[in-house]
């Protein structure tokens, strides 16, 4: 029986070589993505800021209304199509979005550490398999096929599963199994768990709001409950883990973490809640950036030997 800690874990990115926070504080953040220096919008910094100033290259400038929006303010120095960085082995191009993100998460760094390690400790007949849900531009599904898994790559946005193929190809990945899917990540784990299909881990980083290829709309407290349910039929006593991670919601990690004991009682393994965060390079503070609920099958070695994962 899956039992829940309720004492939370804190997984903590720490700064470098592709990203660092420099400092933060007053509402602000203020970032290193690779050689370019960026300033946006962070509610939770409360704080005073380390630095007297920040010499960035650029800065998002929020909109006035409460649906968020807002636009880039770039030095001429910014290439606007992107530049290179890469996480470990990964390959990838970050890029000024629309939505202030650079085209990737770089606060996932522990989590993705955390699945490889996982991956690495699965023993049974063949690689790991591996579901990467609201997979935006695949980092953590390329981290994830390095250390060894097989994996199934869904996202709603056709243009963020091109630029995760990118990647895949800067990477020199492009030749592994990786099932690149454009899907609504509700509809797909329904058709899943109806053909029987299962995982050895799955990782959710699911948006607050967002919309599927033929307009279905994803509310996150409404759909949450039952997508954890169809990813539970999805797992069995093998499989060895699941990460669900949750941002700017009205929302208790422990909260999470009760959903998951919910439906994985029938599982051995442990439940674990907590936040992930970014330490800051100049004064070390902690910025919380996510809050997040993990499964982990620490006995899921045991008999993994014997029959076949399908």
């Amino acid at each position: 029986m899956a039992t829940l800690d309720p004492q939370p874990v804190l997984m903590i990115g720490e700064p470098r070589e592709d990203y660092t926070l420099i400092d933060s504080g007053g509402g602000r953040k203020f970032e290193r993505y690779g050689p370019y220096r960026f300033v946006r919008p962070e509610p939770q910094a409360m704080w005073p800021t380390a630095l007297p100033d920040w010499d960035a290259d650029g800065a998002f400038i929020p909109g006035s209304d409460e649906d968020g929006g807002g636009k880039w303010q770039l030095d001429p120095n910014v290439p606007r199509d992107g530049w290179p960085l890469s996480w470990e082995e990964v390959r990838l191009t970050a890029l000024n979005t629309p939505f202030r993100h650079l085209g990737f998460f770089p606060d996932m760094d522990p989590v993705w550490r955390w699945l490889r390690g996982q991956i690495s400790q699965h023993l049974g007949e063949g690689a790991a398999k591996a579901l990467n849900l609201f997979g935006y531009t695949g980092v953590g599904t390329l981290a994830m096929a390095a250390a060894g898994a097989e994996l199934t790559h869904v996202d709603a946005s056709k243009k963020s599963v091109a630029t995760a193929r990118a990647n895949a190809a800067l990477s020199d990945m492009d030749q592994l199994p990786i099932r690149w899917l454009v899907d609504d990540a509700v509809k797909f784990a329904a058709r899943e768990v109806r053909r029987g299909k299962r995982y050895d881990a799955i990782l959710l980083d699911p948006p607050k709001f967002g919309r599927g290829p033929e307009g279905e709309v994803w509310k996150l407290e409404e759909h949450l409950p039952s997508l954890i349910a169809d990813c539970r039929k999805l797992l069995d006593d093998r499989s060895r883990c699941l990460f669900l991670t949750v941002y700017a919601v009205r929302m208790s990690a422990l909260a999470l973490g009760e959903l998951l004991a919910a439906h994985f009682a029938d599982l051995p393994g442990t439940i674990e809640v907590g936040e992930l965060a970014v330490r800051e390079q100049t004064g070390g503070r902690l910025l919380p950036t996510a809050i997040f609920a993990r499964w982990s099958n620490e006995g899921s070695n045991e008999g993994s030997n014997e029959g076949s994962h399908s």
